[in-house]
């Protein structure tokens, strides 16, 4: 078994890549085009209209008696969260890299995912029959950019000299020195070995020198071989090179045209090769939901049951969770244990995922990617478990909206439907938040960019067929402190003949690393069966910051003192005092604002690039790099947010269309005070 993941920037081929690996194993019986919108993968009518991938689709495909659970992920920006969930549960990916344009902003952050969760990687270079592509670039561009320990693995004969594209339809196995042709006529057939060209003989034993001498650094026997110069056996070579990579320090690199049908099978033999099998994959730990000590499971069907739920769709009939089976076998009927929810779930269905469709399984064991349905209480990040052995493995960590906008229904009657509607897409997506403006009883959704809430407002028609109005998307700014602050609040009062008191001391502060947390003194006298209720009403409370009504974000609550009178201590009554305390603190506070901050990166010709340096620091961008490469410039830094809605537009009319732009977000800054007025930003 191997649970991969294809991901890689925005147009690099990742979808192409994953319809040619269906159709190899023999899962679909064509080939699937993005352009054409007949992409299995890209199963939504969103994706097939749009030419892009919106969210990860899970399928399954046998290669050499082996099952590869494959996830193909989105590339644009907007939908990074699904490439991060995905990333928490699988073994092994392929690094899709556009052979024209190299790495590009995209491929470093699902690399910097990938390095995270210790995800082990092969790279394909892609799309290297179009002109300008360059395998040798790419692969320095995967060592240079990413500080990849990246080896060619192959030497592709797609591209013409000089990376002119539409060269040949052939790779040269650099372990084997056999040269693969894929003829254009046999497009359904196994590619076949030819003679290799002699124009290429002398590059080819220079790169299988090179990757010789860096398998043996970790290969005894390899080393002999290579200092005795005779040939080492191709078990020992595959076998050094399965090693390196499992163990991280390698990435072999392939190359082709998904397009054109290069490259495909060869790149499914270094899967089943080269990537971990859930067994290979260290045991997965987690924490004990009661004592809090660490606990480990193993891939054993018969432990103790233990999932992760990765992903949540709120399907029109039912919702799916997508987990990924760490130990034990669930079946259909069984019961598991959520330790966050501490409630029971009970599986009705286990399916195995084919895109949009769904095919019933009778158990799934571990190291598999199903979807359950019946959980009513679980979402992204929960662990499913035994009752009797609850474990609490590790959530996802999501980034924060950048971008806030305001929705309304176009009926006044369709108000209830279209609260229920944006909590459930809010139940389903961890990076779209909802929260309604009291003042104006419309409702401000919140997401990780301007296709993102575009989308959501798209699923708002279709799927729950409402009608809405959408405000334009605004800078989802944030409040934070400068210095601690102290507050106090009491209640001690009769209410409906009830006697309430409350009494509650706290010190707010910055959070150093930008995490916000709550922490209790072992003096403070607040009961204890009354601080969760209070902790909620804390968190509420800094939803609404004191100087523009923004939320209050790395903040830290210290709860102190506090006074208990236990024949009349009441919840309400430290609720209320904690409410009062939180203002009192706020009210005389030092305040800032804070503004999402997007790491950028231009790549345009040589003769646009003043113009749109120039335009750059207009915007207050924060130019780090900037690079040549060939005929080619790329400029790298920091812009806020604010300033770069719409630049798609500007870039093109700056570059005659010609250059392409990524956005990432790079965290939040603070908006300089003389800035505040321009951006209509007033006193609450």
């Amino acid at each position: 078994m191997r649970n991969l993941g294809i991901v890689a920037h925005i147009d690099a081929g990742k979808t192409t890549v994953s319809e040619r690996i269906l159709y190899y194993g023999g899962v679909e019986n064509r080939m699937g085009e993005v352009h054409e919108g007949t992409a299995t993968m890209d199963y939504l009518e969103e994706e097939r209209a749009r030419g892009i991938t919106i969210t990860a689709a899970a399928t399954t495909v046998p290669w050499r008696g082996h099952d590869l659970h494959l996830i193909d992920t989105p590339g644009h920006v907007d939908f990074t969260v699904e490439v991060e969930r995905c990333m928490r549960v699988l073994d092994g990916a392929v690094l899709v890299v556009n052979g024209v344009a190299g790495v590009q902003a995209q491929s470093e952050t699902v690399w910097r995912q990938m390095k995270r969760h210790g995800v082990r990687a092969l790279a394909f270079v892609n799309q290297l029959d179009r002109p300008g592509a360059d395998f040798m670039r790419c692969v320095a561009d995967l060592k240079k950019r990413l500080g990849l320990p990246a080896v060619p693995v192959q030497y592709p004969l797609v591209q013409s000299p000089r990376g002119q594209g539409r060269g040949g339809r052939a790779v040269v196995d650099l372990l084997t020195r056999e040269c693969l042709e894929f003829p254009e006529a046999e497009q359904g057939k196994d590619p076949r070995v030819v003679p290799l060209p002699p124009e290429v003989v002398d590059e080819v034993l220079v790169l299988r020198a090179e990757l010789f001498d860096v398998l043996a650094e970790e290969d005894e026997e390899l080393m002999n071989a290579v200092l005795e110069e005779r040939e080492p056996p191709l078990a020992v070579l595959k076998r050094a090179l399965r090693r390196r990579v499992l163990a991280g320090t390698l990435v072999p690199v392939f190359g082709g045209a998904a397009l054109r049908n290069v490259g495909i099978q060869p790149l499914l033999d270094a899967v089943v090769d080269y990537l971990p099998s859930p067994a290979d994959a260290p045991p997965v730990h987690g924490v004990h939901a009661l004592s809090g000590i660490t606990l480990e499971r193993r891939p054993d069907p018969a432990g103790p049951a233990c999932a992760l739920g990765f992903k949540l769709v709120a399907d029109a009939n039912e919702d799916l969770l997508f987990a990924r089976v760490y130990s034990g076998t669930l079946k259909p009927g069984m019961k598991l244990y959520n330790p966050r929810a501490k409630r029971m779930e009970r599986i009705a269905r286990v399916l195995r995922m084919h895109a949009g469709e769904r095919h019933a399984l009778a158990e799934a064991r571990p190291g598999e990617i199903v979807a359950l349905t019946g959980c009513k209480f679980s979402v992204t990040g929960d662990t499913l478990c035994e009752h009797d052995e609850p474990i609490l493995l590790e959530r996802p960590v999501f980034p924060e909206p950048v971008l806030t906008r305001v929705v309304e229904p176009e009926s006044g009657g369709d108000r209830d439907k279209l609260r229920a509607a944006l909590d459930r897409l809010a139940f389903e997506d961890p990076t779209f938040t909802v929260r309604e403006d009291e003042d104006t009883g419309q409702w401000l959704v919140a997401g990780m960019g301007e296709l993102h809430l575009e989308i959501k407002e798209h699923r708002l028609r279709d799927d729950f067929h409402l009608a809405v109005r959408a405000g334009q998307p605004r800078v989802a700014y944030r409040e934070a402190l400068l210095a601690k602050a102290h507050g106090a609040g009491r209640v001690d009062r009769v209410l409906g003949g009830v006697h309430l008191f409350g009494a509650v001391e706290l010190e707010l502060a910055p959070a150093v690393d930008g995490l916000a947390r709550l922490t209790w003194d072992a003096d403070c006298k607040v009961p204890p069966e009354f601080r969760s209720a209070l902790e909620e009403a804390l968190r509420l409370e800094a939803q609404s910051g004191p100087r523009f009504g923004f939320p209050l974000s790395a903040l830290t609550f210290r709860l102190h003192g506090g006074e208990s009178h236990p024949e009349s201590d009441a919840e309400a009554g430290y609720v209320q005092a904690a409410s009062q305390a939180m203002r009192a603190a706020l009210a005389g506070a030092e305040v800032t604002l804070l503004e999402p901050v997007m790491a950028f990166e231009i790549g345009a010709p040589p003769e646009a690039m003043s113009a749109i340096i120039g335009d750059l620091n207009a915007k207050h961008a924060e130019i780090r790099d900037l690079a040549a490469e060939g005929d080619w410039r790329t400029v790298q830094g920091r812009v806020p947010l604010f300033h770069v809605f719409g630049y798609a537009t500007t870039l093109r009319s700056l570059s005659q269309g010609r250059a392409s732009f990524a956005l990432t977000p790079a965290g939040f800054a603070r908006v300089p005070e003389a800035e505040l007025g321009s951006r209509g930003l007033t006193w609450s």
